[in-house]
Formats: C-alpha cells, structure tokens, sequence
C-alpha cells in the first residue's frame, strides 16, 4: 500500500567557523547583530517568543518571516518556527565545537511538494547567510 504522507523536504548549509562557538552563539542570539547577518528582527533568546524576520518587500511578498522561539541550547542550539507566505517551516541552528573553531549546521524542514522555488531560496539564502555570519563573528572582540 502506498504512502499517503505528505513527504517533506528539509534544506540543509554548513559552515565551519574559525572561532569559539560562545562567540558564534553571540551572533546567533543577539538582536542587533542577528540584523548584521541575518534580516532586521526584534528576537529575544526565549522559549515561545514571537517575532518577525523583515527584509525589503520583493513582487509578491511583503519582506515579514514570521517566527517563534521553539527551544534554545546555549550555546549550542537554537530552533524556531519560520512562516512565509503561507508556508511554515522550522529553522535548526546547530553550533559544533571543532579544533579550529565551530562547525555551524543550519537545518530548514517543512518543505512539501511544489515547493521547490522555495528550496531553491532557502538553499541560496542559508548560505549567504551563513558567509555574512562568519564576517560578522569575525568582527566581534
């Protein structure tokens, strides 16, 4: 008998960082500095906070990411849900120690069929991300 489920497709960025991950972990969990690397937000390191991800509005979308704070690890782990346009999704932020610095895995799930532009994005989008991350980390005293 064939599988009814609804598959879903999970996108999957890594990086290694050369720095300690308390000093990634900053980057990750502070307001100002998520804006650096990430998108404008009011976050707060809390479980079941709510707050929004915004970006300049592009043709049909209107640059607002809905979240919520689903479970926070410090300084190793953070997860939260990531709605747009219609289509929720949950963000894993993963911190590895390594011996030149911190392995970081960013895990977005949710995907469901027909949505492979959105792949697509999430693919582009985590790894930009995760490039302006590192510059921001290496910034930091």
């Amino acid at each position: 008998m064939p599988d009814t489920a609804a598959e879903t497709r999970t996108v999957v960025v890594e990086r290694d960082i050369p720095h300690p991950p308390q000093k990634v972990w900053r980057a990750v969990i502070q307001a100002p500095l998520i804006e650096e690397w990430l998108m404008k937000n009011d976050f707060e390191p809390v479980v079941g906070h709510k707050f929004n991800l915004r970006s300049p509005p592009q043709p049909q979308w209107d640059g607002v990411i809905d979240c919520k704070v689903l479970d926070i690890e410090p300084p190793s782990r953070l997860a939260y849900s990531w709605t747009t346009m219609g289509l929720a999704t949950v963000v894993v932020l993963t911190l590895t120690p390594t011996g030149a610095g911190t392995h970081v895995r960013v895990e977005q799930s949710g995907f469901g069929e027909g949505h492979e532009r959105n792949i697509k994005g999430a693919e582009w989008g985590w790894k930009s991300f995760t490039e302006k991350l590192e510059t921001v980390v290496a910034g930091l005293a």
